[in-house]
């Protein structure tokens, strides 16, 4: 068993602090759900870092502001914009198209949360699934050549605690069968993007592009709209600068270099656990299992050939 990773940096820890002094003149990253909440603070520290950013984004008027805002903010403007939907798996095909750059950094940081309905794409895949995971699946493997072009790449993936509330149900995916509930399609898709890292590691290493997952906190953002706000005692709250710390860590830090296939949270290595604690700490143990994480890949690369498998779901 490998021995847990820790750094200086913790709970509170601030994504300027944990690349304080790191150089990325001269490194291209990609940051999806860029214009708002984490996506914005880890989009603005890698550019004040002296990185090129897109932001991949739904809104791209939103996307402008962010990117106009961070250029006031740093002096500089290291930052742009692309449309990108991530449940249209079209648009990633398109965004994908017109990347002709080696690429550093790839942060899978947007997702949608607990959609009170059922709702599906135009594939029938559920729309958590399909956002949170899918859309970024397919824009991870469509960007591989820039990834190994790059000659040491990192993919981020922004996954949750709510890894601990359902690991992916293969037999199920879409809940065609299971009544629909809004935080266990949330559960999966987090989970799923947990074993996207360890699965983007297991292939692609020896390429140089290494891959790891974290759970940034409780942070206030547009993401909880379906849920009424944060659940989380307030001692448990983080700033959007202090929830971006993790992901520009992953990102960025050279106390990274040469890991992957983990989960982070608070800046440190966390544990695996095999039941849900009472705090929400941790990572499940099948949400870093490599038979799921290559029995996921493989799913997710029929998926993307065939479409859904329509059967039973109702929208």
């Amino acid at each position: 068993m490998a021995e847990r990773i820790t750094t200086p940096f913790g709970f509170a820890s601030t994504a300027d602090e944990v690349i304080a002094g790191v150089d990325l003149t001269g490194k291209r990253a990609i940051v999806t759900g860029g214009a708002a909440g984490i996506g914005v603070e880890t989009a603005r520290t890698l550019a004040a870092a002296g990185a090129q950013v897109v932001l991949g984004v739904r809104r791209v008027a939103a996307g402008e502001r962010a990117a106009a805002d961070i250029a006031a903010g740093i002096g500089a403007d290291r930052v742009t914009v692309r449309e990108l939907d991530l449940a249209d798996q079209g648009s990633v095909r398109g965004f994908v198209a017109g990347w002709d750059q080696p690429l550093d950094i790839l942060v899978n940081n947007a997702g949608i949360m607990a959609l009170p309905e059922l709702e599906r794409t135009a594939e029938g895949w559920e729309m958590q699934f399909a956002t949170n995971f899918m859309g970024h699946f397919a824009l991870t493997v469509g960007l591989h050549d820039a990834l190994a072009a790059a000659g040491g790449a990192r993919v981020v993936s922004v996954s949750s605690s709510g890894n601990l509330f359902s690991p992916v149900v293969f037999d199920d995916l879409h809940f065609a069968f299971r009544p629909y509930d809004p935080l266990l399609a949330y559960g999966q898709s987090k989970s799923a993007e947990a074993l996207l890292a360890v699965e983007v590691t297991r292939r692609w290493s020896g390429e140089g592009i290494l891959s790891n997952a974290l759970n940034p906190g409780a942070i206030a953002t547009g993401l909880q709209r379906h849920t009424g706000g944060l659940k989380s005692p307030k001692e448990m709250h983080k700033t959007p600068q202090q929830g971006a710390a993790t992901s520009v860590l992953l990102a960025a830090s050279p106390l990274l270099d040469g890991v992957g296939g983990r989960y982070f949270e608070d800046c440190t290595e966390a544990p695996v656990v095999t039941e849900r604690p009472a705090d929400y700490a941790g990572v499940a143990a099948y949400a870093v299992d490599p038979g799921n994480a290559e029995r996921l890949w493989n799913v997710a690369s029929d998926l993307m050939a065939t479409g859904a498998r329509k059967s039973g779901g109702t929208r």
